[in-house]
Order: structure tokens, then sequence, then C-alpha cells
């Protein structure tokens, strides 16, 4: 095998149009992730925040008028709205990310696989594979944060002994022989 800056090129090509695609792929059939506007409205008056069950957060300065008055307040406060729509949109957010984790994981793997196995051509092949590892890293970023360290100690594992079996049975498919 000699090394050709065409088949780098194609290869690099391969590897981001196989990210782009699988990307592109899961947002189209789950949507946009859940957004923070859509969860948490933008109140700016006391009136429809309290109307709406938030709490005002009186963040004004007094102003007097005359000695014996009660205090007036200026420019208002602001709507908490944060208490109460916060977690209803980390649990969109997570249910989100875990569908894109689980859909991303298994295709990023079978695009590594048939990067590695099916197609001979070494631009295709190492595009496909570079793009497999893509997908995996764009599944796992999202849901990574949602995930007990237990379980991302177990998928590390598992796919660190996928890699580490695709890599024998690569190298002895291409190569004939057994490494130890």
């Amino acid at each position: 095998m000699s090394f050709s800056i065409k088949n780098l090129v194609l290869g690099i090509a391969i590897f981001i149009l196989t990210i782009s695609a699988s990307v592109y792929g899961i947002s189209t059939l789950y949507g946009k992730s859940p957004q923070y506007d859509k969860f948490c409205p933008n109140i700016m008056t006391y009136t429809d925040c309290t109307d709406k069950g938030y709490n005002w957060i009186n963040n004004s300065y007094p102003t007097y008028n005359g000695p014996e008055a009660k205090p007036l307040y200026v420019d208002g406060g602001s709507c908490d709205v944060y208490t109460k729509c916060q977690e209803p949109l980390q649990k969109a957010q997570e249910e989100y990310h875990r569908k894109i984790f689980l859909t991303a994981l298994p295709l990023g793997i079978i695009i590594l696989i048939v990067g590695a196995l099916i197609f001979g051509l070494e631009s295709v092949g190492a595009g496909l594979m570079l793009g497999g590892v893509g997908v995996i890293l764009y599944g796992v970023g999202g849901f990574w944060q949602f995930t007990e360290d237990w379980m991302k100690f177990v998928l590390s594992i598992l796919a660190l002994a996928i890699i580490i079996w695709l890599a024998y049975y690569w190298n002895n498919k291409v190569f004939g022989k057994k490494k130890k």
C-alpha cells in the first residue's frame, strides 16, 4: 500500500460526510433539542408573572414621596420562571439525548464495522470508520451528562472490547497473521 494525498482527501471527505449525514438524519428523526424558551417563558410584568403562578422577585430600589410616605418601587423586578421550569426542561433534554444516544451509538458501531469489514478500498473504509467514531461521539456527547458513572464505565469497557476485537479481526483478515 502506498500513501496517496488523493486517498487521504477522499477519506477525510467520507469521514465528514458520514458524520453530517448521520447527525442530520438523527435530527430529522427526533427534531431539535428541547429549548429553554419553550419551557421557560419570558415574562416581564408582575401581573403576568403572578397570574401564571410564578414568583416575582422585587429587585428594584425604593423612592419616597415625602418624609412620611411609603416607599414606591421603581423599575419593578423580575419573574422567577426558572424555579418551576428548569426541572421539566432538564427531563425533556435528558429524554431527547437518551434517544439520540440510543440511536447514534449502534449506528456509529455499525458504520465503523462496515468500514472495517466490507470496504477494501482504504480511503472509503478509513473514512467510514472515522465517521462511525464521530457518530458515536455525537451520541455520547449529549447524553453523557445525564448518565451514571457505572453506566459510563460499562459502556466504555464494552466499546473498548468491540474496538479491540475489530482491530484483531481486521489485522487477521488483511495481514493473515495473529498478533499477540
